[in-house]
């Protein structure tokens, strides 16, 4: 099921998104004792996290003690790198004290072989979130939107988009000259929700043709994000202002 929601501005954007990051986990905590959480990287994510961290109506709801949290991708450079995905969510969210370091699971990506980093993450979330299935279920995959379609690090045209075993790989993007570790679609497809956050004008021709691509158009990554549960995207008014 497909929601798109449009905040009047990026500030109202962080907010709400803050409050649909909060029912979620308080519904995932309700229902099965624990909620985990794949975080993304990215402008409106940073927005995001100092809300969750600072608005004392959404910090206060959150169910702090029961989420695990984790990273939809990782750029392959240390944990204090200015580029590291970690490195922001840290300084964002993490330095509030809210959550116990033991349930914050970082992709080690300063790992010299980024598909050791890979498989070791890999092997991290199916000893933390056991399921019978054998692909396990975030109850919430956060994503942002890049203006090549790309989301989390599943770029155009790369190995990791038609990879149907593995629920996280080093993928390489060639147009970067990098490897990015990153989820799989088999894993973000399995989450029970799924919320994109997305701000800026800049965005409105890419979330034009992500949402509304003919058939005959090839698919971008982001159009082949098809989760089993809530597929939520949010965005501000200008993200939006091309849609009809």
């Amino acid at each position: 099921m497909r929601r798109v929601h449009v905040s009047a501005t990026a500030d109202t954007l962080s907010l709400d998104a803050a409050q649909e990051f909060a029912r979620i986990a308080i519904e995932a905590a309700a229902a099965r004792g624990t909620c985990a959480v794949a975080l993304a990287g990215g402008s409106p994510p940073r927005v995001l996290y100092q809300t969750l961290a600072h608005a004392d109506d959404v910090r206060s709801r959150v169910p702090w003690d029961r989420i695990e949290f984790f990273w939809g991708d990782e750029r392959h450079v240390p944990p204090d790198h200015p580029d590291s995905n970690f490195r922001m969510a840290n300084e964002t969210l993490f330095s509030s004290g809210l959550v116990t370091p033991a349930r914050i699971h970082r992709i080690r990506a300063e790992a010299a072989d980024a598909s050791l980093a890979a498989r070791e993450y890999e092997a991290e979330i199916l000893a933390t979130l056991r399921s019978t299935s054998g692909i396990p279920s975030f109850d919430l995959v956060l994503l942002g939107l890049g203006q090549d379609g790309h989301t989390a690090s599943l770029f155009p045209g790369t190995p990791a988009l038609v990879e149907r075993h593995r629920i996280c790989v080093a993928n390489w993007v060639g147009t970067l000259g990098v490897h990015r570790i990153t989820m799989t679609l088999p894993l973000i497809n399995a989450a029970r929700a799924v919320m994109f956050v997305v701000s800026g004008v800049d965005k409105a021709s890419i979330v034009r043709e992500v949402l509304h691509a003919g058939p005959s158009r090839p698919a971008l990554p982001a159009q082949l994000v098809r989760p089993h549960g809530e597929l939520l995207w949010m965005l501000d008014d200008t993200a939006a202002s091309t849609l009809v």
